[in-house]
């Protein structure tokens, strides 16, 4: 069932013969399920309802009616496109399935195979349809996440210079070297929370514009990414002395720019809040052949957590900011065929190390 792409129809009938019937009339085409009663296929589902596209189930059936799965199926799997077979004009039970938006097509027995392929293709494209949107919802919202997760930490340092440089205006001799230092941290936060919004703008155009459009940042190699982050990154004197840099074999990245930037100044920051605790601070970043290896000498994170901090958006919320960050770097490193590992020692340290596709990697060669 893995290897098989084709879309899966799962027929519901009493009559095993009626089941046979629709297995042999379209089974060239699509994966069939079959079940015998309305029970017998929400048994099925509990287990199989991710990988069926279409219910297609008889109305009159001797234990629970088929308006009843159909129910049952909309409220617990809504990705499921539905159809009914019957040979009887309930009309009353037919207006409140169509009505309550629970039923796709309505089909008359005796089934006619040219009208069920085509309703068949048609429940398969609606599903795919569907399946898009909710794709695009999540994408928005770990998007929007994302965004909240980069901006939060420099918007409330903006703000606590803010209060800083006003109760230090107010303090009769008030050092102008502290305002002033102060005051050039919040326009670096400042200056980075509008940079990480441009392109975070920029990439959310380019992506729904598709491929081959041009604009946002520049291509260039990962060095020269890694050293215009770290000058527009608000690092304090002390942080930027605990990061060093090592460029072994650069390479080019000639493929979303704009997303290499945002995710390596999403782990950059993750680094840094994990060594704020620390006595003596330290991030190696390391330029290799196709990747870009941070790593830090923080706390390092729970096993337990390492497990799900790619697939769970909110697993780390607690392990120093890490969580919605790391799941979207990780499906944005995807998106261009590399990938995003992290490898952990508790209490020990942490790194993050980004893989980029070989044909990215080629491009400098």
């Amino acid at each position: 069932m893995d290897n098989d792409s084709r879309a899966c129809v799962l027929y519901v009938d009493d009559e095993a013969l009626a089941c046979k019937y629709f297995e042999r009339a379209v089974g060239a085409r699509y994966r069939v399920r079959t079940a015998q009663s309305v029970d017998a296929a929400l048994a099925l589902l509990e287990d199989e309802a991710a990988h069926v596209d279409v219910l297609v189930t008889d109305y009159r059936m001797p234990e629970r009616l088929g308006s009843e799965l159909l129910q049952e199926v909309a409220q617990r799997y809504p990705h499921i496109v539905c159809m009914l077979v019957t040979a009887y004009a309930d009309k009353d039970v037919l207006l409140e399935l169509i009505n309550g938006g629970t039923l796709f097509r309505l089909l008359e027995k005796p089934l006619d195979l040219a009208a069920m392929q085509t309703a068949l293709q048609l429940a398969v494209q609606t599903g795919r349809e569907r399946a898009a949107r909710r794709q695009s919802l999540v994408a928005m919202e770990e998007s929007l996440a994302f965004l909240a997760h980069e901006l939060n930490t420099p918007l409330a340092a903006i703000a606590n210079f803010a209060r800083g440089i006003e109760r230090r205006a107010q303090a009769a001799g008030a050092p102008q070297a502290e305002i002033g230092e102060a005051a050039a941290l919040m326009h670096g936060n400042a200056r980075y929370c509008l940079s990480v919004l441009a392109s975070f703008v920029d990439t959310v155009r380019l992506a729904s514009a598709g491929p081959g459009m041009q604009g946002g940042r520049s291509a260039g190699s990962a060095r020269q990414l890694l050293a215009a982050l770290l000058d527009s990154y608000p690092l304090s004197a002390a942080q930027r002395a605990a990061i060093s840099v090592e460029t072994g074999e650069d390479f080019a990245i000639a493929e979303s720019p704009n997303c290499v930037a945002l995710i390596v100044s999403s782990v950059l920051g993750n680094a840094l809040r994990s060594v704020n605790d620390q006595a003596h601070p330290q991030i190696s970043i390391r330029i290799g052949a196709g990747h870009i290896k941070v790593r830090d000498n923080g706390a390092g994170i729970a096993p337990e957590i390492v497990e799900q901090l790619l697939i769970d958006p909110v697993s780390a919320s607690s392990e120093g900011g890490k969580g919605w960050g790391m799941v979207f770097c990780h499906r944005m490193m995807q998106s261009f065929g590399g990938n995003l590992d992290i490898a952990t020692e508790l209490g020990s340290s942490t790194t993050v190390t980004l893989n980029f596709p070989v044909h990215i990697r080629n491009e400098h060669d």
